[in-house]
């Protein structure tokens, strides 16, 4: 039985304007992202197959177009659809970073970076500087490498920072292994960073090490 055919409170789109989106359920969404199911499986169906076969929203929403095209009950049109989702979240949580305190909203920067780079295969070093008031003034990429390791050059970063004219910089890498445990080398880098930024009078505020569900703070664990 299709989605039309129904009880009305049983339907995701009905069920959105009357309860408000967070009353759904990560399958339902999807539904009324994708909009249409394939023969046999209503979009609700096609929504609950996707998070078993890919494990996760995240996983799901970092998952290429190659990927995605070829599972069931999607297709390029429908991948469009999910990666501008995707991208439209990306952007409201850099906007949210952007107005707000980030220190007083650490939250909001985890969840905008393990959305931007929690699902990277490679390992990416990004950095957010600060103003005075701790708003962002600028993310920047710094480098990517690869499933294991990333260079990064403190002195590119004392550049970019003085180019903003930042008071503060907070710095993240990515695990694509899965944990957030920091290693001995991304404590060793913190100090590098920490010291080279004092140099030129700019606070380091954390380092963050992100993963697809998690995020350590190297400043929390009184490293910094």
């Amino acid at each position: 039985m299709s989605i039309a055919h129904w009880p009305e409170n049983e339907r995701p789109r009905e069920k959105l304007l009357a309860q408000g989106a967070a009353a759904l359920s990560d399958a339902e969404l999807l539904a009324i992202l994708l909009r249409t199911g394939i023969k046999g499986q209503t979009a609700l169906d096609v929504g609950r197959n996707l998070i078993g076969r890919f494990g996760s929203l995240s996983a799901l929403f970092a998952a290429d177009a190659a990927t995605v095209a070829v599972t069931p009950g999607l297709g390029v049109a429908k991948y469009t659809q999910l990666a501008a989702a995707r991208e439209l979240a990306r952007r409201s949580l850099a906007e949210e970073i952007r107005l707000a305190d980030a220190l007083s909203s650490p939250q909001a920067v985890v969840d905008y970076l393990r959305l931007s780079i929690g699902q990277a295969p490679v390992e990416v070093f990004v950095a957010l500087f600060l103003s005075a008031q701790n708003r962002v003034l600028a993310v920047e990429e710094i480098s990517r490498g690869t499933v294991s390791e990333t260079r990064v050059y403190p002195r590119e970063i004392v550049k970019r920072a003085l180019a903003h004219n930042a008071v503060g910089v907070i710095v993240a890498h990515n695990h694509p292994s899965g944990s957030a445990e920091p290693s001995g080398a991304d404590r060793m880098l913190t100090a590098t960073l920490k010291a080279a930024l004092e140099l030129v009078e700019i606070r380091l505020l954390d380092h963050l090490v992100i993963s697809a569900g998690a995020a350590s703070s190297l400043a929390a664990r009184g490293w910094l």
